[in-house]
């Protein structure tokens, strides 16, 4: 399972993640460290536990996994967020808060996987509106999957990604062996998921991995003018390309033309299809309202 990112000697240390020798006095409630929002029919989720450097916890991840099919049922939602506070976009997994754990036997660690980390993934590519990462600060093992998961990727210059499982002998989850190669490649995936080395955003955004890089202050601006603009796009059309293009890497040519030949017969019978038509014939801007 994922586990959290363990700096380098010549790294500032980061408040731990991983669970506690001891119980813990004061359970984390899930509704304090997981701000939700909706503005101008943006639904903004915050990872908020900066204190752990945003590591999200099995209650947590659940109420990121409603949210986003919250949004993907909403028609007054258009676009999503995914952001966190404080040095950390998200560190990786923290157990803390689970169901309690009994005696391991075959099967449970792949279930866990499943019904967790690939889950969480799975929501974000699976969600019917556009999704951006405003990535604030370290985004580690299944924090850097959130990420890259997620349909456009806005970093801080401070940001850094890592591929941390290495570190602590560990197979990848949460769908990284999925995502890296077709984001960047097999060799490149490989040399980040071999060696576990952070990432700069700025690198990041040389290989592929991130859309642009903006200053500490500019984050947030330019995530919400990125999420304002697809919030009044035609949003079944975004989501329909979304899928198509989610797909194709995974599917032959005629597969994937039979797919967008579909996507197109569905689509056309929006309200927001009819209005592009005529706002095209009638030379004017469209109006577009997510139907």
């Amino acid at each position: 399972m994922t586990t959290p990112e363990a700096p380098k000697a010549s790294e500032p240390p980061a408040p731990p993640a991983e669970p506690p020798a001891e119980p813990l006095t004061t359970p984390i409630s899930h509704t304090t460290a997981i701000s939700h929002t909706t503005d101008n029919a943006v639904s903004w989720i915050t990872l908020n536990r900066p204190e752990a450097m945003n590591a999200l916890t099995w209650d947590q991840r659940e109420r990121v996994i409603g949210l986003l099919a919250e949004a993907s049922a909403d028609p007054g939602v258009r676009a999503v967020v995914v952001t966190g506070t404080g040095r950390g976009f998200c560190a990786g997994a923290d157990l803390r808060g689970g169901p309690p754990a009994g005696d391991r036997v075959p099967g449970d660690v792949a279930r866990t996987i499943r019904l967790g980390a690939q889950r969480l993934i799975a929501a974000v590519l699976d969600c019917e509106k556009p999704v951006i990462a405003a990535v604030n600060g370290t985004a580690a093992g299944i924090g850097a999957h959130l990420a890259f998961a997620c349909d456009l990727v806005l970093a801080a210059e401070q940001a850094r990604f890592i591929e941390v499982f290495v570190r602590r002998g560990l197979v990848p989850d949460g769908g990284g062996a999925y995502l890296l190669p077709r984001l960047v490649g097999p060799q490149r995936a490989k040399e980040l998921m071999f060696f576990g080395d952070a990432l700069s955003a700025a690198d990041a955004e040389r290989i592929g991995l991130v859309n642009r890089v903006v200053a500490p202050d500019e984050l947030e601006k330019t995530a919400r003018a990125w999420a304002e603009r697809l919030a009044t796009g035609p949003t079944r059309a975004l989501a329909l390309t979304k899928q198509l293009v989610n797909a194709s890497l995974d599917t032959d040519r005629a597969t994937a033309f039979a797919a967008e030949a579909a996507a197109q017969e569905i689509n056309m019978t929006t309200a927001d299809a009819n209005e592009g038509v005529a706002s095209f014939v009638e030379r004017r801007s469209p109006h577009y309202k997510g139907r």
